[in-house]
């Protein structure tokens, strides 16, 4: 198996500390991510991985590997698909780090007022049901069943 140190030097002898494999294969890769290796030939269709091939084999190099974990901490954010895709693209473009934080700070601001959107309407949600509950509780004690609610 080939190895690339992490300076980017190639070596042909066994890992250590220092030295990361340069190529990956799907299993290896769903192994270590605790992800189906259908969701990451979903995540290759969608342009975000674009592995080699060794015959009918997929071989995911360390970019490959550096993009499926972006993008599972973007899926986590609850970024779309589009959204991790621009930001994966700019990440790998190192002269743009500005432009790159410029989008993920509008990405994650925009974020932030859907889920205080989201967080408002189920208070607003909370309120009503309470006030259903209350009710109901009101009927029940006005028909001389108080006992029968929770």
């Amino acid at each position: 198996m080939t190895y690339v140190n992490v300076n980017g030097s190639v070596s042909m002898t066994s890992p250590a500390r220092d030295v990361a494999p340069a190529t990956y294969t799907i299993s290896e890769l769903a192994a270590e991510f605790d992800i189906t290796p259908r969701a990451i030939r979903f995540y290759e269709d969608m342009g975000l991985l674009d592995p080699a091939r060794d015959g009918r084999n997929r071989v995911y190099s360390v970019r490959d590997r550096t993009r499926l974990k972006l993008t599972l901490r973007g899926k986590r954010l609850g970024l779309s698909l589009q959204e991790i895709r621009q930001l994966v693209d700019m990440y790998e473009s190192p002269s743009d780090t500005v432009q790159q934080l410029t989008a993920f700070l509008a990405i994650l601001q925009t974020h932030r007022d859907q889920l205080t959107q989201q967080l408002e309407d189920i208070r607003v949600t909370l309120e009503e049901i309470e006030q259903h509950e209350d009710r109901a509780r009101a009927l029940l004690a006005e028909a001389g069943h108080g006992d029968a609610a929770p």
